[in-house]
């Protein structure tokens, strides 16, 4: 029997007029939107499906905007799929909290205003530090934490073979690239991002981050959810969001965590919300699984076809 795995997107994943077609297709999507802005307070819907992207990019209304598209093509797989069901869940960076609740661990709302809460932090935490982060293409671990060590930054993301991400201050962060360039990395790319998220610059969101996980309500999840700091499974809620408050400047075992589930027999996986970032890092880690991407209409029919199979 085949073991399905849920994947959800992270931050970087958002587009303007993400979600647009499945609200206006799909009622249920429509009153997720609605019951999003009521919770939040603010028009969260209209950042989404309209930006500016300026506006939409801004940690505070990314996260939460993410977690609501994927929650949404969750939510709508299910309805069309009524033999589907998830063995296990996992995401990235925030993807992790909507995996977290598509496993019943925490609820909506909760997610939603705890998403809200450490996106602001984060952003305030971005705005206090010059940081940065790059894409290392093309140099393997080992080199890459040397590069890490001797730049004074940190490894924050180890996404697939042949792609790990740096984070740390802005100057720290140029001197690493030249570094790997200098060791064979094919690129080392400076990425668009507002700062060094997933490395000490951002301690300072953790306090807040921990005060919202201690407002929400948490249960042992229904199914497996795999931890971005561990690469293993969740424990107990204590451990749960002792863990969320330390990813905020960990590194995220991306790779580590997929190898975990192929290794306990997983062959599909179904990537939940915008883009696909995730399912082009499956296809760097094991070309032989299935994975499926639902972010739209066309991929939501496309994707109940092939479960349908």
């Amino acid at each position: 029997m085949s073991k399905t795995a849920f994947l959800f997107a992270g931050q970087g994943a958002q587009a303007v007029g993400m979600g647009k077609d499945l609200a206006e297709k799909y009622p249920a999507a429509r009153q997720w939107f609605d019951r999003a802005n009521a919770a939040l307070g603010y028009d969260l819907t209209s950042i989404c499906f309209n930006g500016p992207e300026p506006e939409l990019t801004k940690t505070e209304n990314a996260q939460p905007g993410i977690f609501l598209v994927s929650w949404i093509a969750l939510g709508l797989l299910k309805q069309q799929t009524a033999e589907l069901k998830a063995d296990a869940a996992a995401g990235l960076s925030l993807g992790e909290f909507t995996a977290l609740t598509a496993a019943g661990a925490m609820s909506f709302d909760d997610c939603l205003k705890v998403l809200r809460a450490r996106g602001r932090s984060m952003q305030e935490a971005c705005e206090a530090t010059r940081g940065s982060m790059a894409a290392i293409i093309g140099l393997d671990e080992g080199p890459t934490r040397e590069v890490c060590a001797e730049a004074d930054v940190q490894l924050a993301n180890l996404n697939c073979p042949g792609q790990l991400v740096i984070s740390g201050e802005l100057e720290k962060i140029n001197k690493a690239c030249e570094l790997a360039k200098a060791r064979g990395a094919k690129r080392a790319l400076p990425l668009p991002v507002a700062g060094a998220y997933h490395s000490r610059l951002m301690a300072s969101a953790q306090p807040k981050l921990a005060a919202a996980l201690d407002a929400a309500t948490f249960n042992a999840p229904a199914v497996p959810v795999i931890s971005n700091v561990t690469a293993q499974p969740h424990g107990s809620p204590t451990e749960i969001k002792a863990r969320l408050v330390e990813q905020v400047t960990a590194s995220v075992r991306w790779e580590d965590s997929i190898r975990y589930l192929l290794g306990q027999g997983f062959t599909r996986f179904i990537e939940l919300g915008p883009g696909t970032a995730l399912a082009g890092f499956m296809k760097r880690i094991d070309k032989t699984a299935q994975v499926l991407s639902v972010g739209d209409v066309a991929s939501l029919e496309a994707t109940v076809q092939a479960v349908k199979v």
